[in-house]
């Protein structure tokens, strides 16, 4: 029986708010949450529409909380392949005994419980696009078995005699560097040249400017249709603080914290407690060069901080949002786990599987 935990299936209905991909490459991006006009993002969004107007393997590279969902789902929804289904995967969810269950599929019979056949994702997204997210954390031997499948669109799922063809257009996303990764021997080299026939790299929200501004508003408006209520304007401490802040977590830290923030406003006017998640959770520097110009103390505290935001945020996407299983991973009291994610703003409900 195939796990649920890490997967999401969209078919063809799927519209990522409202109808994109009806203009095909042309349509607009803003429709997938992709807003902003800092130069460094327009040259990214630029090569997302190329990369819409073909059918080539994709690599997306970020930092985590930059949107690399978004713009998976932007390059299948603006492309061909819109009307056919987008099957996006956790790879940090996958147990390895299970991968190649989960790409494959099985035959009835190919193990103990095994009473019907199962595609797997592979079989699910043919004629569309499979997107892996955290594709990193796929072990030697999932990395293997997914290079094979790659080279010529044939696959054998468990315990059958006969190969299948699958056409299917893969999306990677990553938030670590690749280069690093085969030099360390993290990731097969052969595996990256297949993937990386076209690449996009998403800049942080920290490097964007006032694209921070064009982004809290339309949360807000998101916030307004769907709690019924008016959207609170910005005063302009609010603006100057959410241009100065670094913003750690990218755009899934600001989303979160506007969502909160618009719940707790009172009257007209949003109040964004920026200073105190500064504290909270101070902003890794970009580069060895900006640790060198700290002290050690400022330094190490950055880095920390950084590893435990990244460690909690694929701890609870591995677990689906089960706050009590990745606390056990963590060999962690669930309380103090709890106030760990509340610390670095991490809304469990954005991994939520349990409600299926």
């Amino acid at each position: 029986m195939r796990p649920s935990r890490g997967l999401e299936r969209s078919d063809s209905s799927s519209s990522c708010g409202g109808s994109p991909g009806a203009d095909g490459a042309e349509g607009n991006l803003a429709e997938f949450g992709l807003l902003g006009a800092a130069p460094c993002f327009v040259a990214a969004m630029a090569l997302v529409r190329r990369f819409a107007a073909t059918t080539a393997h994709v690599l997306i590279q970020g930092e985590t909380g930059t949107g690399k969902e978004l713009v998976a789902r932007a390059i299948h929804y603006l492309g061909e392949r819109r009307y056919q289904p987008f099957v996006p995967i956790n790879c940090g969810a996958l147990p390895d005994n299970l991968v190649e269950n989960e790409l494959f599929g099985h035959a009835r019979g190919a193990f103990t419980d095994a009473r019907d056949s199962q595609p797997g994702v592979i079989g699910d997204a043919n004629g569309g696009t499979l997107f892996l997210d955290e594709i990193e954390c796929l072990s030697p031997k999932a990395q293997a078995a997914l290079l094979r499948f790659l080279q010529d669109g044939n696959y054998r799922p468990l315990g059958s005699r006969s190969d299948l063809r699958a056409d299917v257009r893969v999306i990677a996303a990553s938030n670590r560097n690749f280069d690093d990764m085969v030099q360390d021997g993290s990731f097969r080299q052969d595996l990256l040249y297949r993937l990386a026939i076209m690449s996009v790299s998403l800049p942080p929200l920290r490097a964007r400017g006032e694209d921070v501004l064009v982004l809290i508003e339309h949360f807000l408006h998101q916030m307004a249709r769907r709690y019924g209520r008016p959207p609170p304007r910005l005063d302009d401490a609010v603006r100057r603080h959410a241009l100065a802040y670094d913003w750690p977590g990218n755009i899934r830290e600001l989303e979160n914290l506007v969502h909160r923030q618009f719940l707790l406003a009172d009257g007209d006017t949003l109040r964004l407690d920026l200073r105190g998640a500064a504290e909270a959770a101070p902003p890794a520097p970009a580069s060895a060069h900006a640790l060198a110009a700290m002290d050690m103390k400022t330094a190490k505290a950055a880095v920390i901080a950084r590893f435990e935001r990244d460690y909690l945020e694929r701890l609870i996407a591995a677990t689906g949002g089960n706050v009590s299983l990745a606390a056990q991973r963590a060999g962690k009291e669930r309380r103090a786990f709890g106030k760990l994610l509340k610390k670095y703003g991490i809304d469990r409900e954005r991994y939520w599987r349990g409600a299926g």
